[in-house]
């Protein structure tokens, strides 16, 4: 029991560290206009950015349960796998802040936790269909549009 309860121990400790990348990843990201253009200063952005995000970490979470749920057979997933999911999203997350590269850490997330699920329990664990409805299909979907919707704006 006591190394279960260090196992988890470990695992909030790495959910925090993937919670700090996430905040100063997706925060350039989310700012990065808002600054560029003179709107707002940095330290005031920033400062809006962190409050509103921990106002609605508490406000809600069904948008992760909407998307997390489903995409794996939870029967299969162990703290270990957790660990290795938060560990696979900081890597990227890191990784795409040095080379400058905007990505969502939320698809990190997710990624971790597939690649996971499927190195400790196999291919089978990762429910295709749900794959495909909640994270493929929006993926490509919302640049489409956004795209089409400025085309539009613009002309």
């Amino acid at each position: 029991m006591e190394s279960f309860s260090l196992i988890l121990a470990i695992v909030v400790v790495t959910a925090l560290a993937f919670d700090f990348t996430n905040g100063f990843h997706d925060t350039a990201n989310a700012m990065a206009t808002t600054i560029s253009t003179g709107a707002m200063r940095p330290k005031v952005a920033v400062a809006m950015s962190a409050v509103l995000n921990l106002v609605g970490a508490f406000l809600s979470v069904e948008v992760a349960n909407t998307i997390s749920k489903g995409l794996v057979d939870e029967t299969g997933i162990r703290p270990e796998v957790i660990f290795a999911a938060l560990v696979g999203a900081i890597l990227w997350n890191l990784l795409t802040w040095l080379v400058g590269l905007p990505s969502s850490s939320s698809h990190a997330l997710m990624g971790g936790l597939i690649g996971a699920t499927v190195a400790s329990a196999g291919v089978g664990a990762v429910h295709g269909d749900v794959l495909v409805t909640k994270v493929l299909i929006p993926a490509i979907a919302a640049p489409l549009v956004a795209g089409v919707a400025a085309m539009l704006g613009a002309g």
